[in-house]
């Protein structure tokens, strides 16, 4: 069993707070992300739970038992970092064997866990070359076999694929979940890249100004998204500044039925707008076509002025300058303080004599 509980969490800087009163527990075996955007807080909670950092409040429990005043090496824990942080004297054997030596393991214990190790990134036969003489991506193999060769019950990982291309990024992060699945440890992994986080993740606590905004699954978190920042910051959406009355949401000149009234924001999934014929208050003007490869993106303007993203299928051909119809399928409705309202066109009939045909 490896499970991490956070309870009430706090981190304050001088008068800065960095994190404010956090509560999460990391089950046994779960991959769990922290995401968000610089500044959120996601690599000072992993801090501290690795131990690098104290909370100014609260307590971590490592399988039950109180680590929070422990330092980094008595917790059963460790850390990629974004940087490799590899030793340019010592081989890749002497980089991944050096945490090994100083817990004055055997030699032939030592040997035979940093080849299997070697064996287990894809590295096999690597052992005497320098890091100077690796790429980028085989560096963070050795900083991620380093990690795991002590055996840690949680695996903490700070952005490790950040300073790489976009395509071996996203071969190492498969690579890294293959690996945690595998051998079943518990790994908390910080990003900024929601893409990263959607791939791999059991779970995905999404951080904004050092406070949650929602924990939950890839899918459900997407799909549901609690606040309009988490609505904003995971996937593709449109965020259009509306007014609640008479049983409508306006924004930008777009009229869609909706519940309550005053300010609120209008969120769209640009995969849940379809092309339809032009009618008043559902007309956009085309500025480009975005050729995704798969599908198309649509960039329009709506009456306003305000853009607004389309994404439609690739056989669809539109020049700059025309005016396309739109049916919005689904929609969701902000107001502060009150949680979400959701709609689509399947179930929506009226609303105090409003209607969306």
């Amino acid at each position: 069993m490896a499970q991490v509980q956070l309870s009430g969490i706090a981190k304050t800087f001088g008068k800065v707070t960095a994190l404010d009163a956090m509560d999460l527990t990391i089950d046994d075996g779960e991959l769990v992300c922290l995401l968000g955007p610089s500044g959120s807080g996601k690599s000072t909670l992993l801090r501290i739970i690795g131990g690098f950092e104290m909370p100014s409040e609260g307590t971590i429990a490592i399988d039950g038992v109180d680590v929070t005043d422990l330092p980094p090496e008595r917790r059963p824990t460790a850390m990629v970092f974004q940087s490799h942080a590899l030793w340019s004297h010592m081989t890749v054997f002497g980089n991944i064997a050096f945490g090994l030596k100083l817990r004055h393991l055997p030699k032939a214990e030592i040997r035979e866990r940093v080849e299997k190790v070697l064996d287990l990134v894809g590295l096999t036969g690597y052992g005497a070359r320098l890091p100077s003489q690796l790429s980028g991506g085989q560096q963070q193999r050795v900083a991620l076999a380093r990690s795991l060769v002590v055996e840690p019950k949680i695996l903490l990982l700070d952005e490790p694929f950040a300073s790489l291309d976009q395509h071996l990024r996203e071969r190492l992060r498969e690579e890294v979940r293959d690996i945690q699945q595998r051998l079943g440890i518990t790994a908390v992994f910080v990003t900024h890249g929601q893409d990263e986080a959607l791939a791999i993740s059991d779970r995905i606590v999404v951080l904004a100004d050092g406070r949650m905004q929602q924990v939950g699954r890839p899918g459900e978190i997407y799909a549901e998204p609690k606040t309009a920042f988490v609505a904003g910051f995971i996937g593709a959406m449109n965020m259009l500044e509306g007014t609640l009355a008479d049983g409508e949401i306006t924004a930008s000149g777009l009229k869609l039925p909706a519940e309550g009234s005053g300010p609120a924001k209008l969120a769209i999934r640009p995969e849940d707008i379809e092309l339809a014929e032009p009618a008043e208050g559902r007309t956009v003007t085309v500025r480009r076509m975005i050729d995704f490869g798969a599908h198309v993106v649509i960039d329009g303007k709506l009456a306003d002025g305000t853009h607004l993203r389309i994404q439609t299928d690739k056989a669809i051909r539109v020049s700059q300058g025309d005016q396309i119809g739109i049916r919005v399928e689904s929609w969701t409705v902000f107001t502060e303080g009150d949680e979400p309202r959701r709609y689509r066109s399947d179930t929506v009939r009226s609303f105090r004599g409003a209607r969306y045909a």
